[in-house]
């Protein structure tokens, strides 16, 4: 019997055949923390008594959540994120140059076939480029850093086959939120989710990202893309015999096959407060909004802003609705100056904030109030996400979110 792509990663890692099941104890690649997680990191590591990193070159501390401040107490995680670093001699730091997992892999840090964690669960991300990455506590991260390992129960997998060719208003965001209402909230608890079929191939790292980071949504504990040339050039490598060799055979096992046509697929939306409530656009057409929001891990890439642009050139802004626009990172807010979607984006009436987490995560750049509705292309929609637990969050893709900031309402 052959091996999914997680027991070939896992596999290899441990230098054994490995089945769904099996408890090993992984060699880590990368970490990830993030400025929320590193006091309660840098505290649980002091408590374990460790002395050193185990690879200080291996550790990337990023600061995205919390700047620009919001609170008083935010400058202490700054503060306690500098000494740690410091004081253990890390050099992977980056302050307010883009989202953690957008960072991870636009600079290099994750490649495929690596085992990857991070304080956060959207670490799911880098799935993107066929590496295992999963989140974590600040517990097992302490652990991680004082001795570059973790246990690890190998998942079963879930096989998901696209096919077809994707009408032009749906993109990989509605791909997976399509998936997750079909699975549920918690239909891939401590799976993995594998992608196939020449939908899959045909789109960019970028489309790929977008469903990697919301595989959590539906419980997974990571979710894979075979390594390709895009990813290749993504990654700025060369695929070796090692990296080809972490494809899926043929005769690999699952635990449950789901299988979409592309050209049935239509927008979709999540409906408050559950990611898994999806429903399709055209059925929720008419619902006046106060806010749109495009940008964070899921949606603020270039090409997620390009599309969005794309609708808005020409147009304004609906009376009343507030538009706001979050590049995921530094390097896409220049790329997206530079090819002029940005100057596009502003003459439409977008607000346009830094790179960072602020309005995903609740904290900065457009909180909302009682009774007020946003439709956002971020990953969660619940209670109190962005706002009061009285704020109606609608989760959606780029193209859906433009064409309902210029309408005033929910439209495509």
């Amino acid at each position: 019997m052959g091996s999914t792509m997680i027991e070939k990663i896992i596999g290899r890692n441990v230098k054994r055949d490995v089945r769904p099941g099996d408890i090993v104890t992984v060699n880590v690649d990368r970490v990830m923390i993030h400025d929320i997680f590193i006091p309660f990191v840098a505290d649980k590591f002091e408590e374990m008594g460790f002395q050193k990193l185990w690879e200080p070159d291996r550790v990337v501390l990023i600061y995205d959540h919390l700047v620009p401040a919001s609170q008083v107490d935010d400058t202490r995680h700054f503060r306690v994120g500098n000494e740690f670093a410091g004081k253990h001699g890390m050099t992977h730091i980056h302050r307010s140059d883009g989202i953690c997992h957008q960072l991870m892999t636009e600079a290099g840090y994750v490649k495929p076939g690596d085992i990857v964690f991070g304080t956060d669960s959207h670490t799911t991300t880098y799935g993107c480029v066929g590496a295992f990455s999963s989140g974590i506590g600040y517990t097992e991260m302490a652990g991680i850093l004082g001795t570059g390992q973790l246990w690890v129960r190998v998942p079963e997998t879930i096989k998901v086959t696209v096919t077809g060719t994707l009408p032009d208003n749906v993109t990989s965001k509605d791909v997976i939120l399509t998936l997750i209402g079909d699975l549920g909230a918690d239909g891939a608890t401590y799976k993995a989710l594998e992608f196939h079929g020449d939908t899959i191939e045909n789109m960019s790292v970028a489309s790929r990202m977008t469903m990697s980071n919301m595989a959590v949504e539906a419980g997974a504990k990571c979710a894979l893309f075979e390594a390709d040339e895009k990813t290749a050039e993504y990654c700025e490598m060369t695929l070796g015999e090692a990296e080809k060799s972490l494809a899926a055979d043929a005769d690999a096992s699952y635990v449950r096959e789901i299988t979409y046509r592309a050209e049935e697929m239509v927008p979709v939306l999540a409906c408050p407060s559950q990611v898994d409530k999806i429903r399709p656009v055209s059925e929720l057409e008419g619902t006046p909004v106060d806010q749109v929001f495009i940008g964070s891990c899921t949606n603020g890439r270039l090409e997620d802003l390009m599309a969005a642009a794309a609708i808005l050139k020409g147009k304004k802004v609906a009376p009343f609705v507030k538009l706001i626009v979050t590049p995921a990172s530094r390097k896409i807010f220049n790329e997206a100056i530079e090819n002029g979607t940005m100057q596009t984006l502003v003459e439409a009436g977008a607000i346009v904030t830094h790179p960072g987490c602020g309005l995903c995560c609740g904290r900065t750049g457009g909180i909302l109030t009682d009774g007020e509705r946003v439709v956002a292309t971020n990953n969660r929609n619940f209670l109190g996400r962005m706002g009061t637990s009285k704020v109606e969050i609608y989760l959606a893709s780029p193209k859906t979110a433009a064409a309902t900031a210029i309408a005033g309402r929910i439209t495509i």
